[in-house]
């Protein structure tokens, strides 16, 4: 298989789909690599460490998609990249469809086949593609809202820790997931006061198992997370539905119950935001204050640390990149049901469920795109 990666242009996204080591796996086993010329520096690999992978280097991105049968990327396709897809062409990156109607029509439209990192299951019921990027994600909301703070940044002054004879700053973390309990990792290692918020009891036992005193749980319903929110220096929205959009758990009018200069990150941004008021920003510009309160809403976390969420990222996807080259990407996502999951669009059509329900669309199932019973639905192996 001709197998392509680009150079990322999203504003500030340094990360890249294949590092040197990924490309050295796949021509080893008699792939060709075709890789935009710049596309690792970011992460400090050059053109040459490419070359001595074996990839071979196109002077500019429609090169590599003018030839490429695959294209692995990290971020959803920018409008001049969904231009530059064709038919029967494959895209694996992340996509977070359901908050982007733009995004999915042009996908459509292309009749590209578009497999989602965030989709993508395993037999644990987890999402393996979107973990490590959560963790890094999780742990630097923590980093990210402790800078917000900061009266230079606008915040409340308030250090996260604080200092003897001073209390620390209060957090509240909405969501237990891997965003949630990394984020709460390093709240409580940092010193914060912490509390975590979920509606699944098995994931409240879980996390008062591991933290035991240094973190308090608390049931999501309404009436706690208002009171929360009132009394935090600090709110990090992790809450996650699979292929869906965030819901909003809090309001415009829970703004004003806060306290001027309390800090809100909304890691969940790629899929529209747990906070009413969130809006995407970028690294270059990641904080704005509605009301008083301070946003941060980055939709590329983890690309402000590129190599270390580079080699995170490529440590899981590589197996399904060398399955669907190897194999071929349906013969790939027949035999595994997690890969299957996902298929997000194809030949015109959406084949992810919660998107489709999001945007109003019909809804082909990967089973029926790739010709095999329904019955095999959610089987992996």
């Amino acid at each position: 298989m001709i197998i392509g990666t680009v150079r990322e242009i999203k504003s500030q996204e340094d990360r890249v789909g294949l590092a040197p080591e990924s490309v050295m796996e796949l021509t080893a086993r008699g792939h060709r690599v075709l890789v935009e010329t710049g596309a690792g520096s970011g992460i400090d690999a050059t053109d040459e460490a490419y070359l001595a992978a074996g990839a071979e280097i196109r002077d500019h991105a429609r090169a590599v998609f003018d030839e490429a049968e695959m294209i692995v990327k990290v971020k959803e396709p920018q409008p001049v990249e969904r231009a530059m897809l064709r038919p029967g062409q494959v895209l694996f990156t992340y996509l977070h469809l359901a908050p982007d109607p733009a995004q999915t029509h042009d996908l459509v439209k292309s009749g590209a086949t578009c497999i989602a990192y965030e989709t993508v299951t395993d037999a644990a019921g987890g999402l393996p593609l979107l973990k490590p990027m959560s963790q890094v994600a999780g742990r630097m909301s923590a980093q990210a809202g402790a800078t917000a703070l900061q009266k230079v940044h606008g915040g409340r002054g308030v250090l996260l820790g604080g200092v003897p004879g001073v209390l620390p700053a209060r957090v509240t973390i909405l969501g237990g997931g891997v965003v949630g309990f990394h984020a709460a990792q390093m709240a409580v290692g940092l010193g914060a006061e912490v509390t975590i918020v979920d509606r699944n009891p098995a994931v409240l036992e879980r996390l008062a198992t591991h933290f035991e005193n240094r973190a308090r749980t608390s049931f999501a319903s309404q009436a706690a997370v208002e009171r929360l929110v009132a009394e935090a220096d600090l709110v990090i929205g992790a809450v996650l539905v699979p292929g869906a959009s965030a819901p909003k758990m809090v309001t415009r009018a829970m703004l004003s119950t806060m306290q001027k200069g309390a800090v809100l990150v909304d890691v969940a941004i790629d899929q529209g935001g747990c906070f009413e008021t969130s809006r995407a920003t970028s690294h270059a510009d990641p904080t704005y204050i509605v009301d008083g309160i301070v946003h941060y809403c980055v939709a590329n976390m983890p690309g402000a640390v590129a190599r270390t969420s580079t080699y995170a990222l490529n440590a899981v996807t590589l197996p399904h990149v060398i399955a669907m080259a190897d194999l071929g990407w349906q013969e790939a996502l027949r035999r595994d049901g997690h890969l299957r999951q996902g298929l997000n669009v194809w030949n015109g059509a959406i084949t992810c469920e919660p998107v489709a329900r999001e945007l109003g669309e019909e809804w082909t199932s990967p089973e029926t795109a790739l010709g095999i019973a329904a019955a095999a639905s959610g089987e992996g192996k």
